[in-house]
């Protein structure tokens, strides 16, 4: 899922916490702090069991887990150009890469691993790490943005392809090359995001006024949501729920949005369809016996159909707008302008809205998914300290389910740890060189199940030279 987008210098957030990401299902968070990283479990509402700690590294500004696996990437400011890939269940470091210049950010499904630098991606196979291509020369990227599709049967790649307007460059990872560009703002882009299955892709501009949702591979704009009109804001996190149902959108303002991926025109056919047959007299045979189905009875109805008549004749910069979804629903922060980011789970067989913040705290809210309308706040963890939480106003919470394997698993242990070469600027894959396709992963490695380590082949003499230190 969509993490922090990285400052300067990168990655840095303001507050008790650097860094916070949830995993690609939205079941586990996973943050950095001054004195290492925390991941936690999101099996519960009312209890956050911390699945592992580690001191081991400080000033942690990205983390990133492999869904529910023992698979953990981390960076840290102390070498900002230094991927460090984890086994945490052995306590051991399964691999680490340096490149020519800082790490703004890191996506991964079972397939594919990404490094995003400001002016370059590279693309590695996670099933031995080797770096498979290089995308060199792509517009200036200071935030590190990217998206990366979490169904590896596809893994494409979304990131800018301008520096000034919101084009988006979408890129084939298991083919390694481009599928096709959307000119999908006329400002920069702030965020993107693919939904669970990649079919879709999200994306809103600097302005944060308007979110888009596009098909892939093919780019065709699907849905078009209003966040806002008087304000602009700095989107922060966009993220699909995993049933591609809801949007869900936080920004450095106090409103969470979540769209429903309903087209409007359809809502307002139904709208007219049920003013019409309201207070009409029926024969038994169900037939209308004076007035004709598709005429409206009531003043809404008419409303309703002058409107959607109305839009084919307007301007097409007012059709536009008078087309935009507004949100579905909304989740109401007690505070603004904190880096934060939001997702949509189910825990507990209902939906959530969950926000994490970079003070320190994860908020947890009920989600009506029938009739929308604001989100309630049932609990708020702190992600800190002693974990103690804060119990609000709704008290109906079903049992909290048993304690997951994630929480009980063994605390590293002192086993050697196995570091794996790098590459170099000499080798040849760091130049944009395709690996072979014969090199590919047969399949994707499966990491989804938390007894089973990670068959992880390391990768001793697959880069040329020596690991390069930042």
């Amino acid at each position: 899922m969509e993490a922090v987008a990285a400052d300067s210098p990168p990655g840095r957030v303001e507050g008790a916490l650097s860094c916070f990401s949830f995993n690609q299902d939205c079941t586990s968070l996973a943050i950095g702090t001054k004195a290492g990283y925390k991941l936690f479990s999101l099996s519960s509402v009312e209890q956050l069991d911390q699945v592992h700690g580690s001191n081991e590294i400080p000033d942690v500004y990205i983390v990133e887990r492999l869904f529910s696996s023992s698979l953990v990437v981390v960076v840290s400011h102390t070498k900002p150009r230094q991927m460090n890939v984890y086994h945490f269940k052995k306590g051991t470091e399964i691999c680490n890469y340096s490149y020519s210049s800082n790490i703004l950010s890191i996506r991964l499904n079972r397939q594919r691993l990404l490094v995003c630098l400001e002016e370059s991606i590279y693309i590695h196979n996670i099933k031995d790490m080797k770096l498979l291509k290089t995308i060199l020369d792509i517009p200036a990227n200071p935030t590190g943005l990217c998206a990366l599709s979490i169904n590896h049967s596809n893994s494409y790649v979304a990131y800018p392809g301008s520096l000034t307007t919101g084009e988006i460059v979408l890129y084939d990872g298991h083919s390694l090359k481009t599928v096709c560009t959307i000119a999908a703002h006329e400002g920069t882009l702030a965020a993107i995001a693919f939904n669970a299955s990649g079919s879709k892709l999200a994306s809103a501009s600097e302005k944060g006024t308007v979110i888009r949702v596009f098909s892939v591979p093919d780019g065709q704009k699907l849905y078009e949501f209003r966040r806002g009109m008087k304000r602009y804001v700095t989107i922060s996190s966009l993220v699909f729920s995993m049933d591609s149902q809801f949007l869900c959108a936080s920004s450095n303002t106090e409103t969470v949005h979540i769209f429903k991926l309903e087209h409007l025109n359809n809502r307002l056919s139904c709208f007219c369809r049920s003013q019409t047959t309201r207070n009409k007299p029926w024969s038994r045979s169900g037939l209308s016996l004076s007035r004709r189905p598709e005429e409206p009875s009531t003043w809404s109805g008419y409303v309703g159909k002058v409107f959607m008549a109305a839009s084919n004749y307007l301007p097409a910069q007012v059709s536009d707008m008078m087309n935009q979804d507004r949100a579905f629903a909304t989740g109401r922060l007690s505070f603004s302008g904190q880096r934060n980011i939001c997702t949509l789970s189910t825990i507990q067989k209902l939906p959530r809205l969950l926000v994490a913040s970079s003070d320190g705290h994860l908020y947890i809210y009920n989600l009506d998914p029938q009739d929308g309308g604001e989100c309630v706040l049932i609990k708020t963890h702190s992600l800190l300290g002693s974990g103690t939480s804060e119990e609000n106003k709704e008290n109906d919470l079903r049992p909290s389910l048993p304690q997951s394997y994630a929480a009980t698993v063994a605390r590293p242990s002192a086993a050697a740890v196995s570091t794996v070469p790098g590459y170099s600027e000499d080798g040849g894959a760091l130049r944009g060189e395709v690996i072979p396709e014969h090199e590919f992963a047969t399949g994707p490695v499966c990491l989804d199940d938390e007894n089973e380590f990670p068959p992880i082949i390391l990768c001793r003499g697959s880069q040329k030279g020596k690991t390069k230190q930042s």
